[in-house]
């Protein structure tokens, strides 16, 4: 196998585990927070910016990277890591959750999905083969299976008949897999059935019985109040194997993300710290703060004080305030530096306390810091 997993410390008061992902293209220490670079860019940063941030793997989306610039231009370069000049690993979504939001634009069929572009309107299909042959070709490190998203809400029948054309599709993903990508490349399935613990056991057991490299829960944070969404990601993560990297899809806020890795999560992703970033929302260890606000217009404080990226080691909250007002680009990647180098930050502060098994003592202290400011 093309990449393996290993736990490095398990929490002795939760289901949070530490562990590492190995791949051709390096290791990744878990829990990890992957940024989201849909188009084969993290929006405003260059390659190292993201690296310096802390990150260790990205991701591309097959549906967008396919539409533009196209696969015949990827295949130029032999991949996305060359055409983006990214020598990590890179983990690409299969399209599923693309057709989930642009629902009136696909249909969906036993064979595949049929939609038309979002850009110009031409026509396409996506099979679970055809997703597997893209995601090849752009030579994703981790790949992931074709699904179907249910929205929220939705009907029992609805939610049991997306579950069982997910497993259907993730054998003819699997199989595609095995023929074609020459141990280059790892394949996880991904969890739906809902909000309903039935369907996400059921369609938990069908995917483990497919043996894959891995497996995430997707169809959570499509709309369902908080609190369900924690259930069901504290009901469904123990369902997957103990021995295979575990990653939560689209998921979500600081809080998110240390309740996630109390239930067994591996790894996360999520268009939060960039699109906030971008939105003037930018996150500390005491919350959020709204850069815009006129109160930080002579504040000569970093962001955040006990962060050490670049932005905080050089800007101040006075000046950040300046350039977004002024709607400056270099706000956007400052701002954006910040939020993801808070996100990689905190949850390599997550994997310390794991390993040092004072994850609970972790998580009230994050919590207090929140209530305190």
């Amino acid at each position: 196998m093309p990449l393996s997993f290993h736990i490095t410390a398990q929490s002795t008061e939760s289901n949070a585990r530490a562990g590492t992902i190995e791949t051709e293209r390096g290791s990744i220490e878990t829990p990890i927070f992957m940024p989201v670079g849909t188009l084969g860019s993290v929006k405003s940063l260059s390659p190292e910016d993201v690296l310096s941030c802390g990150a260790r793997i990205i991701l591309g989306n097959t549906y967008h990277l396919y539409l533009r610039p196209g696969i015949d231009v990827i295949n130029e370069f032999q991949g996305l890591h060359r055409f983006i000049r990214w020598d990590r690993p890179i983990l690409t979504d299969s399209g599923g959750f693309q057709f989930f939001s642009l629902a009136k634009l696909a249909k969906t069929t036993e064979e595949g999905v049929a939609f038309q572009s979002h850009i110009d309107g031409s026509r396409h299909t996506f099979s679970p083969e055809k997703a597997i042959e893209i995601q090849l070709a752009l030579d994703a490190d981790i790949m992931m299976c074709l699904d179907q998203c249910t929205p929220y809400p939705a009907d029992y029948g609805a939610a049991r008949d997306s579950l069982a054309l997910t497993t259907r599709w993730a054998e003819r993903c699997k199989a595609t897999w095995r023929h074609m990508s020459r141990n280059r490349h790892s394949l996880f399935g991904i969890v739906q059935g809902s909000m309903f613990k039935d369907l996400r056991k059921a369609s938990a057991e069908g995917l483990t019985d497919l043996d894959l490299p891995g497996y995430a829960i997707g169809g959570l944070s499509v709309g369902e109040p908080k609190d369900i969404m924690l259930d069901m990601a504290e009901y469904t993560l123990p369902l997957l194997p103990v021995l295979k990297p575990r990653y939560v899809m689209g998921v979500g806020t600081p809080e998110d993300i240390v309740e996630m890795v109390s239930f067994g999560a591996d790894m996360f992703d999520c268009v939060m710290p960039t699109r906030n970033a971008r939105n003037g929302q930018l996150f500390t260890e005491n919350g959020t703060i709204n850069i815009s606000n006129a109160h930080f217009r002579y504040d000569k404080r970093p962001v955040d004080e006990s962060c050490t990226c670049y932005t905080c080691s050089n800007y101040s909250r006075a000046y950040l305030r300046h350039l977004y007002k002024s709607r400056e680009l270099f706000a956007y990647r400052l701002n954006t530096i910040h939020n993801v180098a808070y996100y990689l930050n905190l949850t390599k502060m997550i994997r310390e306390a794991i390993i040092g098994d004072y994850f609970h003592d972790f998580k009230k202290s994050f919590y207090a810091k929140r209530k305190s400011s």
